[in-house]
């Protein structure tokens, strides 16, 4: 999540580290049709008390600031719902974080549903300096189709009413918006949305959910869990909720024709960020798109240490911070060639893509496609990511040539409308 999102490039030993973590495991009060995180209580043991207890909390708060090589530390901090632990919880986060101010910058950020915030919470978060994340799909008849509450009723309200609380107490804050199969046929209707509720900063993440085959049934039946939680269907076959890869490189261009022509510097599109900066030839600051992967960890709430936390699977389990060292346990997920092999295990299809820069092949989890000859190994919306930064990039040209000459991207408006005179006093 951010104003960026987790995960760098992970290419070079001197960078930092990233991890998401999950103090209250998968609990949550709402019950989304499309969540890939509620399955994983079946890794714990039933009635299992999904709360980060103080013992864990202290250690993971040390040992993440002890390891960080980098002069800032972001604590992410997700869910399941976090805010379910209480605003006490979170008091005593900053408590555990404040002897460490002066030796590191520390920031946090809270990824919530926004359903339980109140002035209390918002009070605080303004206080503290976090940034928040709030979860929203769009309008109400598109964010209530998949996201209720567990007597299966719409979540719009509610959300609406803590997006409201964020900008009454200025809290600083982005929307994160699920890109369902329904929501990518209504690009503008979306983009105006959040546009007309003044949302400044928000990023579209895809839908994307596998239906097990039967050898993951069989894996899972073995391992005591559900098929899906096993992490290795074969099959490409998606869950009827899953975005089209077509349709979602229409979705995100038709936000872009109108974002490029009428909301440059003002509205900030995370995904069309990424694509920027991509084109100007810097790293990735998200690890979707970066070239490799195995930087971007995630504890869960009884300190199990993940290589992913899309890949909160047994097979990908480091260890445990109250057992294990911190600096090993990422020593461990970095030699395993967990994160290498996002870039060498590319199809030969995705090396000689011409956005392959932008791209880097997209997440591993969702690589379950084949190429036209057969290869497998191809990232489920390669279509739609094609199409997408193949249509932006005579915008990206435009804005390169803008930058490169001392001036604000969002100067591209002028230029779609009409010709661009640049003056000496412009380049001031």
């Amino acid at each position: 999540m951010s104003k960026g999102t987790c995960g760098g490039d992970g290419a070079g030993s001197g960078q930092g580290i990233h991890i998401v973590a999950k103090p209250v495991g998968p609990a949550c009060n709402l019950d989304c049709s499309y969540c890939f995180y509620l399955e994983k209580k079946a890794l714990f043991a039933e009635g299992a008390d999904f709360r980060m207890s103080d013992q864990v909390l202290a250690r993971f708060i040390e040992s993440y600031i002890e390891a960080q090589p980098t002069p800032v530390v972001e604590f992410v901090w997700q869910g399941g719902e976090p805010t379910l632990l209480g605003v006490d919880f979170f008091r005593r986060v900053v408590e555990l974080q404040r002897p460490f101010i002066g030796r590191k910058t520390i920031t946090n950020s809270l990824q919530t549903n926004g359903t339980l915030l109140d002035d209390e919470w918002c009070r605080f978060l303004k206080e503290h300096n976090f940034m928040v994340g709030i979860s929203l799909d769009g309008p109400r008849e598109i964010h209530d189709r998949y996201r209720h509450d567990r007597g299966g009723k719409g979540s719009f309200d509610a959300v609406m009413r803590g997006l409201r609380l964020l900008q009454k107490h200025r809290v600083e804050y982005n929307v994160m918006a699920s890109v369902a199969r329904e929501t990518a046929r209504h690009p503008r209707e979306v983009y105006r949305f959040f546009k007309d509720a003044k949302v400044e900063f928000v990023q579209f993440v895809p839908v994307i959910e596998r239906l097990p085959d039967a050898g993951a049934c069989q894996r899972g039946l073995r391992l005591g869990l559900p098929a899906a939680l096993d992490g290795k269907e074969q099959g490409a076959e998606v869950t009827p909720w899953s975005v089209n890869p077509e349709e979602y490189g229409d979705f995100l261009i038709g936000i872009y024709e109108e974002w490029v022509r009428n909301d440059v510097g003002r509205i900030f599109v995370m995904n069309f960020e990424w694509a920027l900066n991509a084109w100007i030839g810097n790293p990735s600051s998200v690890c979707v798109h970066s070239r490799r992967c195995g930087r971007a960890l995630a504890v869960e709430h009884n300190g199990d240490l993940f290589a992913c936390d899309h890949y909160v699977y047994p097979e990908y389990r480091l260890g445990n911070l109250m057992t294990d060292s911190l600096p090993a346990m990422i020593e461990k997920s970095l030699s395993s060639g967990f994160g290498t092999a996002k870039e060498s295990a590319l199809p030969g299809r995705c090396r000689e893509c011409e956005v392959l820069a932008a791209c880097q092949g997209g997440c591993p989890k969702q690589r379950f496609a084949r190429t036209p000859q057969g290869e497998a190994g191809l990232h489920y919306l390669c279509a739609g990511y094609g199409k997408f930064f193949r249509h932006i990039r005579k915008y990206l040209r435009a804005m390169t040539t803008l930058l490169e000459n001392g001036l604000p991207p969002a100067y591209v408006m002028q230029a779609i409308k009409g010709p661009l005179i640049i003056s000496k006093g412009d380049r001031s």
